[in-house]
């Protein structure tokens, strides 16, 4: 199998679980306070991650990768959990996977700002077409106002878009399997007391599928899903693989109808649609990478 090939599936993988995100959220909110759920999973996962880098990692992040790591931590481990989560209090999971389709646009624009490579002037224009049908859609199903969880989905895309680029890039030094397991160890201090002070009363006395939801965000959304993603990234190429994300607001809406029995209208499909489409525009537009030295 070529790299490519292989990077792609891997690739598709990781968005597929990433794609069951937000509905294994919406399936566990209403037993579970949502600061436990965003820190908690990533609290349960830094047990494995231990073991996992005492067993096969021998390299010690540098100075720089240090700050490269927290900067993922941020995004992935303590922004994008926490603020979906809250989110997922008053909103579908179907109406998040529309919000966050702007994902993969956001990801490419701090991608550049990184790279300091610089975008063509139609690349802006179609990201700002793109991120302008989500903020319609938002204001439609508001009733012409914002939601207070949009505000927290368009907090969580802008934060995990940061933490997917410098993790995307940081992979590549340290291997994808490594920069979540990092994150999850340098953000570990921070998030514990949080998630012991969140810890329900009554942690035995709930149904079956709140403890398979939370096991998946556990073990799948926080931890296994970055594994494949990072590593389909490192193989096939940054930008090839991540066209693939554009697969996960339909994942996630089919994951939303079956597992949470959501309705899924004609707005929903029109926008999830128009937005995946414009991404996949952004993402062939042109950027010019600049002569600097990369260190």
């Amino acid at each position: 199998m070529k790299k490519e090939t292989k990077g792609m599936l891997l690739g598709l993988l990781g968005v597929t679980i990433f794609g069951l995100t937000l509905p294994m959220t919406k399936m566990i909110i209403p037993y579970l306070n949502p600061i436990f759920i965003g820190l908690g999973r990533s609290v349960f996962a830094t047990f494995i991650a231990i073991v996992l880098l005492w067993k096969f990692s021998k390299d010690i992040p540098t100075k720089k990768q240090i700050y490269q790591l927290v900067v993922v931590a941020l995004g992935v481990v303590i922004g994008f959990p926490i603020f979906t989560a809250i989110a997922m209090q008053s909103v579908p999971a179907s109406h998040g996977a529309v919000v966050i389709g702007v994902l993969p646009l956001v990801t490419a624009v701090f991608g550049t700002i990184i790279s300091k490579d610089k975008p063509s002037f139609s690349f802006w224009v179609v990201s700002f077409i793109g991120t302008s049908l989500v903020i319609v859609y938002a204001l439609w199903e508001g009733g012409g106002s914002f939601q207070y969880a949009d505000l927290n989905l368009f907090i969580a895309v802008s934060l995990v878009g940061m933490g997917y680029a410098v993790g995307a890039k940081l992979s590549i030094e340290l291997g994808g399997w490594q920069v979540i397991c990092w994150a999850l160890v340098l953000s570990f201090p921070f998030i514990v007391l949080p998630t012991i002070y969140y810890v329900p009363n009554r942690l035995f006395d709930f149904p079956l599928s709140t403890y398979f939801g939370f096991l998946y965000l556990t073990v799948m959304s926080q931890l296994f899903g970055f594994f494949f993603w990072y590593k389909g990234l490192s193989i096939g190429g940054i930008a090839r693989v991540s066209q693939v994300q554009l697969m996960q607001t339909f994942i996630t809406l089919i994951a939303s109808y079956y597992l949470l029995d959501e309705k899924l209208n004609i707005q929903i499909f029109v926008f999830s649609t128009l937005v995946v489409w414009f991404v996949w525009l952004g993402k062939r537009m042109p950027i010019k990478t600049l002569n600097t030295v990369r260190h």
